[in-house]
């Protein structure tokens, strides 16, 4: 039996992010008023939902300088992520007409405060497209490519040997694994057992695995992130990561606009459009976008 208290009625929003289309993309819930819920119930509610991450918006009388908003996947509240911030930014752009105007809406996370920029949308266009700066990043440990082979389940020669593994942070941590081809990454499937065991030990709290797209494909790099709550469709948090990494290891130079594309192995295909300089070995200004759709809201009930 539950021993949550009872809740006043509560609306919330889905919306599909970093989605070129609606059904598309990784979807969000927004609690849009999460005023006196408290952390037990929050986490309740995201795993009802059972989606990547759900968030709550915890309005206050002056947002003029961000809103105030708290994460949560089916497990655990984060202090940051990517999809969460951007698809929460959008929404209240979309809906909130006094914060509209500015052109930008900054979220107070726990990790720090979020901006997100947005282009003004036409009249052909589906949803809103915005662009978060993402924190400057820290580069942590070199993993063992053995190592990270086993915990993963891959053949060595899966892995992208003219690379380091490594682990960079904007806000959340993710171990950068660059893997050798498409076929590599089309084979991935992690064990999430041997995976949370070696992370565990780690600088790192996810792994994020990418690898060149096809040419034909219009994305530059094919990226996947699997953890406990199955394959994530985009990870907006982990894009910003692995910019960072490209433009540190001269795989991408710095300030050049490029995409991933994440969730076409499980019929959810995501663009994220990304950017970082480099100077000397300091990375700087990673920004990351994409495109945010409404698809539906609803309510639940008190009880």
């Amino acid at each position: 039996m539950s021993t949550l208290p009872p809740m006043q009625p509560l609306d919330y929003a889905l919306v599909d992010v970093f989605a070129e289309r609606s059904l598309e993309g990784n979807c969000l819930a927004i609690f849009t008023n999460g005023t006196g819920l408290s952390t037990a119930q929050m986490q309740a509610l995201a795993r009802e939902m059972n989606l990547p991450e759900t968030t709550f918006i915890i309005p206050d009388q002056d947002e003029r300088e961000g809103v105030h908003v708290r994460i949560f996947t089916v497990q655990e509240e984060l202090p940051f992520a990517g999809h969460p911030t951007l698809g929460t930014a959008s929404w209240l752009y979309l809906n909130r007409p006094e914060l509209r105007e500015r052109g930008n809406v900054t979220l107070r996370l726990k990790a720090g405060d979020i901006t997100v920029t947005f282009e003004q949308p036409s009249n052909n266009e589906a949803g809103v497209f915005g662009t978060m700066r993402q924190l400057d990043p820290f580069f942590g440990m070199v993993h063992s490519r053995e190592e990270v082979a086993t915990a993963i389940n891959v053949p060595l020669e899966d892995l992208d040997a003219s690379l380091p593994i490594q682990t960079v942070s904007t806000g959340l941590a993710f171990c950068i694994v660059p893997l050798a081809s498409m076929a590599a990454i089309g084979r991935l499937c992690i064990p999430q057992g041997s995976a949370q065991a070696y992370l565990a030990k780690t600088d790192a709290k996810f792994f994020y695995c990418t690898t060149r797209a096809d040419a034909a494909s219009g994305a530059d790099f094919h990226s996947r992130m699997q953890f406990y709550n199955g394959e994530d469709p985009a990870t907006g948090s982990a894009s910003g990561c692995a910019i960072s990494y490209l433009v540190r290891h001269g795989v991408v130079p710095g300030g050049r606009a490029t995409v991933l594309e994440q969730g076409v192995e499980i019929h959810r295909p995501s663009r994220i459009h990304v950017s970082a300089t480099v100077k000397g070995e300091v990375v700087s200004d990673v920004f990351v976008g994409g495109r945010t759709i409404s698809v539906a809201s609803g309510r639940f009930f008190q009880r």
